[in-house]
């Protein structure tokens, strides 16, 4: 019996939707991502600014609004966003390690994504050091995992998918480094399943890196040095030294994120527990307090000292770094949604303005690109992550050598102290977030914030069963209907 032929307009009809769903999806998805970068980094540029102009106006104002803004961070955080706290990068592990759909239904909702781009502003309002890039991560991968309801029936690995892809085409947008967005997702997102980065993923995070270029211009994040093409003879033994005392910092920052009990005098640790809001306001003090000590340079993500610095306009006091990093503790301790890589490549720059001192005959942007490279691979033990955004921020190709074994270096000093902050952080984000109401019930461990949790302790049970949990998902992907498979990786 003959097969009746299919229409040409049915099958014209079916490859169209195949092909949205493979890319289409993708790529609106990016271009929201880019926008949504933009716009959010426009908003904190404008918070600062604002802050910034009323600090010079009325130097004691930060005594008031600070502590007063932390508290009112605080609070609604944990009253109506619980998961939105802290970069955002830590969240978007969990969700890649362990059900994507499960967990991403309670850290990726637009509920969060609102109350992250909301909180994190009233954060920079008050002068927290923050910055903007990790909260992209997640509102990045947000937007993307809320796009497979388009999906007719989305399977975990699309959903798996689709939130390497937000994430990463977040990271590319807010710095404008699209390299280092596809390293971020290889190295820091999916380090610990086996993954490569598809064709898709790599044309979502330009797509979302040109919507950015094309709203801000074509740009490099800190401008561009000129380093020549001969290196002084004391090269190398910078490179070590840098790597040694950035790597040392980045490790006990790590560690007092990580192990705040140990640090914290009692009193303190009760008071987070029963008056978490109180507590805000009294870290919101403490960064208010530094801030004036510092004359300013303490508030904010520490963008424009380390643009300075690096023009040559700035100058900043040798206790610029240790000052920003207690402002910087300060700030997460409370909880509230804020991200890290601005800062650390602030307290980076601040490092290598104070080894300027003692490698005097080396040009200060050197050194200062060396140590920002440093401490940001010491707190994020993320060597090649590190490397690539600060190469294709600063135009530093020909530092590319240095800075690789500085990055290398310091990441396994930071090693000693501390393990993997962001790693760490996400394995309290693989099981359900209590409500409000239940942490209060809990008691003293449900109430602290996120850097207080006891994140490394006992964990190796809930690791294995996200392992087990993603070797089922990527089990039952491969039953996907052929219309619904998502791209080839």
């Amino acid at each position: 019996m003959l097969r009746t032929p299919t229409p040409l307009s049915s099958n014209v009809v079916r490859h169209t939707k195949r092909l949205w769903r493979q890319f289409g999806i993708f790529w609106l998805g990016a271009i929201a991502v880019g926008l949504a970068a933009v716009y959010y980094a426009r908003l904190i540029d404008w918070g600062y600014h604002t802050f910034i102009e009323q600090q010079r106006e009325r130097p004691w104002l930060p005594l008031l609004v600070t502590p007063a803004l932390a508290a009112a961070a605080s609070w609604l955080t944990r009253r109506f966003f619980r998961g939105a706290e802290g970069s955002g990068i830590p969240q978007v592990i969990a969700t890649l390690h362990t059900r994507p759909g499960e967990t991403g239904a309670r850290l990726l909702t637009f509920r969060i994504l609102f109350g992250k781009i909301l909180v994190s502003f009233i954060g920079i309002l008050g002068g927290f050091t923050i910055g903007r890039e990790g909260p992209t991560v997640q509102v990045g991968a947000a937007l993307m995992f809320n796009l497979r309801r388009l999906y007719p029936r989305s399977t975990a690995l699309i959903e798996r998918q689709l939130v390497l892809a937000g994430a990463a085409a977040g990271l590319s947008a807010a710095f404008n480094t699209p390299l280092a967005g596809i390293v971020f997702a290889i190295e820091e997102l999916t380090r610990s399943f086996e993954a490569r980065a598809s064709g898709v993923l790599i044309t979502a995070i330009i797509i979302a890196g040109v919507i950015a270029l094309g709203l801000n211009g074509n740009y490099t994040y800190f401008g561009t040095i000129n380093v020549g093409t001969q290196f002084p003879d004391s090269l190398a033994l910078a490179v070590l030294l840098t790597a040694v005392v950035t790597g040392i910092a980045g490790g006990v920052f790590g560690w007092l994120l990580l192990n705040t009990s140990r640090w914290l005098p009692a009193p303190l640790c009760k008071l987070s527990a029963e008056r978490p809001v109180a507590f805000a306001a009294l870290c919101g003090l403490v960064i208010a307090v530094v801030g004036l000590i510092s004359g300013g340079t303490t508030f904010g993500s520490g963008y424009s000292e380390a643009r300075g610095l690096l023009d040559g306009h700035e100058q900043l006091s040798m206790f610029y770094p240790l000052l920003k990093m207690v402002s910087m503790v300060g700030s997460y301790l409370p909880g509230i949604p804020g991200g890290i890589f601005a800062p650390s490549l602030s307290i980076g720059a601040g490092f290598g303005n104070v080894l300027h001192t003692v490698f005097n005959s080396m040009q200060l942007q050197m050194l200062i690109a060396l140590a920002m490279v440093g401490y940001m691979a010491a707190v994020t033990q993320s060597p090649i992550t590190a490397f690539v955004i600060v190469v294709e921020m600063i135009n530093g190709h020909a530092l590319v050598i240095a800075l690789m074994a500085t990055a290398l270096v310091s990441s396994r000093v930071s090693a000693f102290f501390t393990p993997p902050l962001y790693e760490s952080l996400a394995r309290r984000y693989m099981a359900p977030l209590p409500s409000a109401a239940a942490a209060a019930a809990a008691g003293h461990h449900q109430n602290l914030p996120e850097p207080l949790e006891h994140a490394v302790s006992d964990t190796t049970d809930d690791q294995a069963s996200a392992d087990n949990a993603t070797t089922s998902d990527q089990g039952t992907d491969t039953h996907a209907d052929a219309d619904t498979d998502p791209p080839r990786r």
